[in-house]
């Protein structure tokens, strides 16, 4: 399993983010943290801002589709994205992702008889 951070500046776009990634089966999970304070460098001068941290937890073969998903729809014209590899997973949680993180199979319709 792999974790990636962002963040953005308001809730919505949080919550926008977070769902969007889960209803397209991006992820597994996404965990909306915050207001946290960010104290960074733009423009040459330090710069601090409330924002709300977003971490998603995917599987590896998700990990391009959902950097370039996220970075399409992300507010900042330089966003934050980290990805980590989890140490450990549990089996019984790791099953629960890769279960939601499929998309359900398209039936097709019997023939009639």
């Amino acid at each position: 399993m792999l974790l990636a951070w962002t963040t953005v500046a308001t809730s919505e776009d949080a919550s926008r983010l977070a769902r969007g990634a889960v209803e397209a089966h991006l992820a597994a999970c996404v965990q909306v943290d915050g207001p946290v304070a960010s104290h960074y460098r733009w423009g040459g001068k330090v710069e601090s801002a409330q924002e709300y941290r977003l971490m998603f937890k995917f599987l590896p073969e998700l990990a391009a589709e959902l950097e370039s998903w996220v970075l399409a729809r992300h507010p900042y014209d330089t966003p934050e994205w980290v990805v980590v590899r989890a140490e450990h997973v549990s089996e019984k949680y790791l099953s629960w992702a890769r279960g939601t993180s499929t998309p359900a199979p398209l039936h097709k319709s019997q023939p009639p008889a």
